[in-house]
C-alpha cells in the first residue's frame, strides 16, 4: 500500500517515503519513491526515487512532518523529474 496516490495529467502515481541517513551525519533525510500505476508501455513500468528537502535527527519527526507536505508538492516534484 502506497504512503500517498497522486494524479500527474492523465496518469496515476504511487508514492513512498522513506528516511535515508547517510554516514557520518546525524539527520534523516526524506526520500521519495514515485511509481506510475499503470504501463505506458507493456512490460516497462515507470518509477524513480528522488530526495526530498526535509530532515530531522529521529525518523518519527521527519516522517510527521512528511505527512504535512501537500499533494500539490508532491505533483510539483514529479512534474520538475519528468520535465
Amino acid at each position: 500500500m502506497s504512503w500517498r496516490v497522486i494524479a500527474h495529467g492523465d496518469q496515476v502515481w504511487h508514492v513512498d517515503a522513506v528516511a535515508e541517513r547517510r554516514a557520518n551525519t546525524s539527520a534523516w533525510q526524506l526520500v521519495l519513491s514515485f511509481r506510475a500505476a499503470s504501463e505506458p508501455v507493456p512490460g516497462r513500468r515507470r518509477s524513480f526515487w528522488t530526495p526530498y528537502p526535509l530532515e530531522a535527527t529521529s525518523k518519527s519527526s521527519l516522517f510527521i512532518q512528511a505527512e504535512r507536505i501537500p499533494d500539490a508538492a508532491l505533483s510539483q516534484v514529479l512534474a520538475e523529474r519528468l520535465a
